[in-house]
């Protein structure tokens, strides 16, 4: 299932691999500034904790290359991030037992991790790497104060020289700053992610906006070019089997001629609609409603109540300005897209939220067969289908229709797993708050 509440795949891929270069030089950085600080105090470069240091940072190098290794080898790439930040918090939680556990200035650190920890697995991986750190800090210092384990290079014991409150308050900061840390961050991580989002659904919302542009006027054309011969064709048809005898051969082939022939106006329509859809029809409507109405026919038919489980999540309070029949087309289209792509039984999960920019955000998501790569960039194209009876008009149809009320579509899939469909809409207060 597609996990909305994490960065794609690729995005995970690149923040990885970003990551790792950073740790690699982090580790350059400490064991330079080991030799700088040991050669300027007359020290041996391999005293302590100077040599302590040299194998964390040592460490550190190894597991980059582990890192990635995984990360171009293998697939799981959101076990990775888990794997290496909790890995993170072990090293910092050495660095700072080697440079004086309460003295050592590098409790900062913790810091550092739980804030791109947000970057990869936003605030809900913030807030265990940050619980990590906590506890692992306040541990060390526990163990420390109660002489369970020795200070290293025998250093006093804490319980001799700083009072237990001392302890508690400092334990208490860092909790306090690594908690603080990781909420603003994972909101901050979220409102990126959305805003990342939301850019890409404007740029190629403009591209197939642009690439319909040129082909508007052609299809306009088309479209009222071949309605009137239709018109008369159908029309001739009819008076032509009123002379002819109900059953007979004849009158088979002109059925078949008729039923064709109200095929090609249904196309058509949907040419004529695609091309300049009309909004004198437009009202506001409470979607939620409206989502519901649609979703009880939808279920109603017996293709798909049987083979379906739909769940939803709405807010009941979201209204948009939309002519109500146009958008019972577009929601009832995805469904429909959305139950043929699950083979056997299958879920469907309709979302609808508001943001604080007056937008309101409908998700579509079904757990079918998913978009092959080579259809992304074409879906959305007239008369392009995957279907054998498909006119490859619906997808371009819901396009246009949301277009023309200033809203956006976009998708999201994953091969073999489902598919995400997003449509962006316009917000209005409603009067009933």
């Amino acid at each position: 299932m597609i996990n909305s509440h994490l960065p794609g795949n690729s995005d995970l891929f690149i923040q990885i691999k970003w990551i790792i270069l950073s740790r690699v030089i982090f580790a350059v950085v400490l064991i330079i500034s080991c030799l700088v600080f040991s050669s300027g105090e007359n020290l041996s470069f391999f005293s302590q904790p100077f040599l302590s240091l040299y194998n964390i940072a040592a460490l550190i190098l190894i597991l980059s290359i582990v890192y990635l290794i995984w990360l171009n080898k293998f697939k799981r790439h959101l076990i990775l991030a888990y794997f290496q930040t909790i890995a993170d918090t072990i090293i910092v939680t050495a660095i700072i037992f080697v440079t004086g556990s309460y003295d050592s200035i590098f409790t900062f650190l913790y810091l550092v991790i739980i804030i791109y920890t947000s970057m990869l697995l936003l605030q809900k991986g913030s807030i265990i790497i940050s619980t990590l750190s906590c506890v692992q800090y306040s541990i060390l210092i526990e163990l420390e104060y109660y002489k369970i384990i020795t200070p290293f290079m025998g250093q006093f014991y804490l319980s001799s020289t700083i009072d237990e409150s001392h302890i508690i308050y400092r334990i208490i900061i860092v909790i306090t700053a690594c908690f603080a840390v990781a909420s603003l961050s994972g909101i901050l991580a979220l409102q990126l992610k959305g805003a990342k989002q939301d850019l890409k659904m404007v740029q190629e919302h403009l591209k197939r906006v642009e690439k319909m542009a040129a082909m508007d006027e052609m299809i306009s054309g088309i479209a009222h070019e071949i309605k009137n011969p239709l018109a008369s064709l159908s029309g001739s048809i009819q008076l032509l089997r009123e002379d002819t005898k109900p059953g007979s051969y004849e009158d088979k082939l002109m059925q078949i001629i008729l039923r064709e022939t109200n095929r090609l106006k249904n196309i058509v329509n949907d040419i004529r609609l695609f091309a300049k859809p009309r909004t004198d029809n437009a009202v506001e409507i409470k979607l939620a409603d409206a989502i519901e109405e649609t979703i009880e026919l939808f279920l109603n038919d017996p293709e798909w109540n049987k083979k379906i489980n739909l769940s939803t999540n709405m807010n009941k309070n979201a209204c948009v300005f939309i002519d109500p029949a146009h958008f019972t087309q577009i929601l009832w289209n995805l469904l429909k897209n959305a139950a043929q792509s699950i083979k056997g039984h299958g879920q469907i999960k309709i979302q609808l939220k508001s943001s604080r920019n007056n937008r309101v955000y409908l998700t579509i998501e079904d757990t079918g067969v998913g978009i092959s790569h080579k259809d992304f960039n074409h879906i959305f194209d007239p008369f392009y289908t995957t279907k054998p009876d498909g006119t490859g008009l619906g997808l371009s149809i819901i396009h246009r229709l949301i277009d023309t009320y200033n809203g956006m579509i976009d998708f999201e899939s994953t091969p073999g797993k489902g598919t995400v469909f997003t449509i962006l809409l316009n917000n209005i207060p409603s009067k009933g708050k």
